[in-house]
């Protein structure tokens, strides 16, 4: 078959999904429809948004779907009418049966790490959170449990130092949507294409949905722990705490960037070194951090010089 003759059905609702949409279309596939989430209020003003998916099939003319239900048969026989060869799923929500096995070459889905490590909503964050130095993004077919499903293709990925989860984002992005489009020419030219079973042993590195909870900075764990914890949450959700200052007032405080110094010393763990102009450093556990960019709630995110412009820490202030 040729690739112009494919017709593909795409799912996706992030910016993330948007790269493979947009090389699906700039190499000339067959796109009969895009399948993303329901418009919904967002932002402090709550006014209503569209995804960064309709946003691109809008300006693009493409058919668009979005479904409150999927198991909706409005919208079932909506898709079913469009006669789907392959559907391709990229950061959306769990499919039902009986939409992801009605394509005749199946559904696939492409997942940011190298399954089936890192199954889960949030692989790029944990990855990063948990120290890794390697990661991927790999291409599966969708069977009844998430994130399990035969393996198509994978690519590995290169964890920096220095990588925040936004950094490791965009690369990953742009790396999985070539990986969908091999993935494509591959099911083209290959029938039956040969895949490779997930095991169903314990996942050692699960990848859960983050929570507020879950993004609490604990000070007294190890420098390099936390500096991990920081950068894997940076940009989105952002790793927080409370900062305690000398007025007694309490500020809940984001942090997105900070760097690692590794030394001994017999402070507090929390406790805050500043020279009140550049440095905001807090002791931990063999070190300190600093920080770097933060943002106080209900304040917008700004460099570590301009808070120290405009707060006054004393030899009193922490964080907790």
């Amino acid at each position: 078959m040729n690739k112009t003759d494919l017709r593909i059905v795409f799912m996706g609702t992030p910016d993330f999904a948007v790269e493979s949409l947009r090389l699906l279309i700039h190499n000339k596939y067959q796109v009969v429809a895009v399948i993303t989430s329901p418009d919904k209020p967002a932002g402090r003003g709550q006014k209503i948004q569209m995804s960064a998916v309709k946003k691109f099939a809008t300006e693009h003319g493409l058919y668009l779907l979005q479904p409150e239900k999927l198991k909706d048969p409005v919208f079932l026989k909506a898709l079913t009418n469009l006669h789907p060869d392959l559907q391709i799923v990229v950061a959306f929500r769990m499919l039902p049966d009986i939409v992801w096995s009605l394509p005749r070459f199946g559904t696939f889905n492409l997942h940011a790490s190298l399954l089936p490590s890192y199954r889960g909503a949030a692989p790029i964050n944990w990855a990063i959170i948990n120290g890794e130095t390697e990661t991927g993004v790999t291409t599966f077919y969708l069977s009844h449990e998430i994130d399990t499903g035969e393996i198509i293709l994978q690519k590995k990925i290169a964890i920096n130092e220095q990588d925040s989860a936004g950094d490791l984002h965009d690369r990953m992005m742009i790396e999985g949507a070539k990986l969908v489009i091999d993935t494509i020419d591959m099911i083209l030219t290959e029938n039956p294409i040969t895949t490779i079973k997930q095991s169903n042993d314990i996942i050692q590195n699960p990848a859960p949905k983050l929570f507020t909870d879950t993004c609490r900075i604990d000070w007294s764990q190890q420098v390099k722990v936390i500096y991990n914890f920081i950068r894997g949450l940076s940009p989105y959700p952002a790793a927080w705490s409370n900062l305690m200052l000398s007025d007694s007032k309490t500020y809940n405080v984001k942090i997105f960037a900070s760097e690692k110094e590794a030394t001994t010393h017999q402070l507090p763990y929390g406790t805050i070194v500043t020279d009140h102009k550049k440095v905001m450093k807090v002791a931990v556990c063999n070190g300190f951090i600093h920080i770097k960019n933060l943002q106080l709630s209900g304040k917008k995110r700004m460099p570590i010089e301009d808070f120290l412009r405009g707060y006054t820490l004393d030899e009193d202030a922490k964080m907790e």
